[in-house]
């Protein structure tokens, strides 16, 4: 009997295979630690290269002919300093809302992911919550050769995150992290992070350590725009 419960276990575990494991670890992990509105460390705002994400995507809105779009809104993300909250309550986004504030991202319906996964973390309210999303984006100057490029740039993690600091005088060392795909050979996205009074501090050790990881090459191309 003891030896058929265990063949059965094995064979459980077998079948649930390596994701699924990662995946219950991830939950278990994730459950040790409440997500509430409002109780959180930093933000971080998130700003997709949009060349590199209409490299694999037809999103008529965000990647049509002629629409030229470098840095755009993906987010604003609440971050504890390791790992992140989500889907912190059921406050719904109302139509006004939704129409109004829409427009800052470069497709009008991701407004409908970010508010509940992220915005409901925040513990604001969601026009609060879109109003420092957006004075925080305009706080972010975009260095000129990462503004319209009309050729890929190469640089490296350092330079990268040298011109930031060089263009914004306001910004704290690793307060700006660039996220690349490609094995590292592409810029996806930058990472600018803030405490709850919206000023300027250096982000999370881990996610220092996973931007490191994202763009391990000694360079990455930042693709030019569409």
């Amino acid at each position: 009997m003891r030896r058929s419960l265990m063949l059965l276990l094995l064979a459980s575990l077998t079948l649930a295979g390596p994701a699924d494991a990662r995946e219950r670890h991830h939950k278990s992990a994730q459950s040790a630690q409440a997500d509430v509105p409002g109780q959180f460390d930093y933000y971080a705002l998130s700003l997709s290269w949009s060349p590199s994400y209409c490299a694999g995507h037809t999103d008529p809105n965000q990647c049509g002919t002629g629409r030229k779009l470098g840095f755009v809104l993906h987010g604003l993300w609440p971050q504890y300093d390791k790992g992140y909250p989500s889907d912190c309550s059921t406050v719904a986004l109302s139509a006004a809302d939704q129409q109004k504030y829409a427009p800052m991202f470069p497709s009008p319906t991701l407004i409908t992911h970010e508010w509940p996964k992220h915005g409901t973390c925040s513990g604001l309210a969601p026009a609060a919550y879109f109003d420092l999303t957006a004075s925080l984006k305009a706080r972010v100057v975009i260095p000129a050769q990462f503004q319209q490029p009309a050729q890929p740039v190469r640089t490296s993690n350092a330079q990268f995150i040298q011109s930031f600091l060089q263009t914004n005088s306001t910004l704290v060392s690793d307060s700006v992290l660039p996220f690349c795909t490609g094995g590292g050979r592409f810029l996806q996205e930058l990472h600018a992070c803030f405490d709850k009074s919206g000023a300027s501090r250096s982000c999370g050790v881990t996610e220092i350590k996973r931007s490191q990881k994202s763009c391990g090459q000694d360079t990455f191309l930042v693709q030019s725009v569409r």
